[in-house]
């Protein structure tokens, strides 16, 4: 798991990155997040400037992307709101000096226009220009709300430390003055000095995460999320993180690569949350990071472009709108109407199994769509779960990877204890 983690995280990634974009197509949740959602989205925005491979079509969110750039770029005039859209998704699809070309006249049309500042800062920074970045993105501190103020200080506070480092540093930027070691004084798999955990302001992990949405491909980030997933006892996540900035990033820093090897050989010996209460001991180590959202960007499914549901064949069931599902107070669920014509009806999935007991054999099991690092801190929320269960007498092998599921689709409006969404008479299989 921990290896499917590194790969989710990271992949395979130009050596740019993004900063500081304000899009408003782009909804961010409260950070921080789950490390297991935050991953994958992180992971989402850092492949929307990556050409897909030849031969292939874009995918949906590239898709979304680059349809609200066509629809900005043949307005013939375009709001300060607009302008600073249009910016944002220069950005975002890989197009920095196009950013560059059209917020700067308007931030000296619209001086006072809060995104038209942190977007052009961002170009600034994307086109390796850290002394304007810095000067934009002062700007931008005094222009932005209270709420995203911090994140704009630290924003600001990253590139000059950048400005102040060698071009080609892999070492982590000083943002908290922390050193992640352990009482020792040497890095420690699982733990952090106290007197340098007490540095360590409360929404460290919420604002590292909001700078890398910002800059995805940013190694020294990683590193940084790395460290504070370890600072919490978190091994499997700082371990994935770490794995992936070898493999994937060839990061060559000896302390880098140091860590990494800590890691991976006590991760590599950690029981799996299937394994009960030594599963749980593990999981008591942590220190409990408050997760506010279980992944950082909101997003709103389309079904527009799904058939019309049917009795005669097996239907896909796209997790996106499982998770359109709300509950109320009273834990009453309220289903989208595409989701309530599936009912009843042949449906399949693919996602990760996640066990019920510790058995391998199972005659029932959960159903996710991404693996988690760790069960107890990472549970996904009841709209992200289905319930499989295997027909009678027969049963499923645990696989740790990405399987296929088929099975009658049974929704759940009556009983809150009970899982809001279950498979019947499943068959496990591999994914097309």
């Amino acid at each position: 798991m921990k290896n499917l983690l590194a790969l989710v995280l990271l992949g395979s990634v130009p050596l740019w990155a993004q900063a500081g974009v304000y899009y408003s197509g782009e909804t961010i949740a409260e950070l921080p997040s789950q490390w297991r959602g935050f991953l994958v989205d992180q992971r989402s925005l850092r492949y929307l400037a990556v050409p897909p491979a030849k031969g292939l079509p874009p995918s949906p969110f590239q898709t979304e992307y680059r349809s609200a750039l066509a629809r900005l770029e043949k307005k013939e005039k375009l709001s300060a709101d607009e302008i600073a859209d249009l910016g944002a998704l220069y950005i975002r699809l890989g197009q920095p000096g196009k950013a560059v070309e059209i917020l700067r006249p308007a931030q000296r049309q619209h001086p006072e226009h809060f995104r038209i500042a942190a977007n052009l800062g961002a170009a600034w920074q994307l086109q390796g220009d850290l002394a304007q970045a810095a000067e934009c993105l002062r700007e931008a501190v005094k222009l932005a709300p209270p709420k995203l103020r911090v994140f704009e200080e630290y924003h600001l506070k990253l590139v000059r430390l950048r400005l102040q480092s060698p071009k080609d540093s892999q070492q982590v930027d000083d943002l908290f003055g922390v050193k992640y070691v352990g009482e020792k004084g040497a890095f420690e798999p699982g733990t952090i000095a106290a007197q340098e955990r007490k540095k360590l302001p409360a929404n460290a992990v919420a604002i590292v995460q909001q700078l890398a949405l910002w800059l995805p491909a940013d190694t020294r980030l990683l590193w940084q999320l790395a460290d504070l997933a370890n600072a919490d006892g978190d091994i499997r996540t700082a371990s994935a993180i770490f794995d992936g900035l070898v493999t994937e990033f060839a990061q060559t820093a000896p302390e880098l690569r140091q860590r990494r090897q800590q890691l991976k050989a006590l991760a590599d010996a950690l029981p799996s949350a299937a394994q009960g209460n030594a599963a749980r001991t593990v999981h008591e180590g942590h220190q409990r990071i408050n997760f506010r959202s279980p992944r950082p960007l909101v997003r709103k499914f389309d079904v527009s472009q799904l058939p019309e549901p049917s009795a005669d064949r097996t239907n896909v069931l796209p997790w996106g709108l499982l998770t359109e599902t709300t509950l109320d107070a009273k834990f009453r669920p309220s289903f989208p109407e595409y989701l309530k014509k599936l009912d009843g009806k042949s449906v399949s999935v693919a996602g990760f199994m996640q066990p019920l007991g510790e058995d391998v054999e199972l005659s029932a099991f959960l159903l996710i769509e991404y693996p988690v690092g760790c069960w107890f801190c990472e549970t996904p929320p009841p709209n992200g779960i289905l319930l499989i269960e295997m027909p009678t007498g027969k049963s499923a092998t645990l696989r740790r990877g990405l399987v296929k599921i088929e099975g009658k689709l049974k929704l759940n409006a009556t009983d809150p204890e009970d899982f809001l969404f279950s498979l019947k008479d499943a068959v496990v299989g591999e994914v097309d």
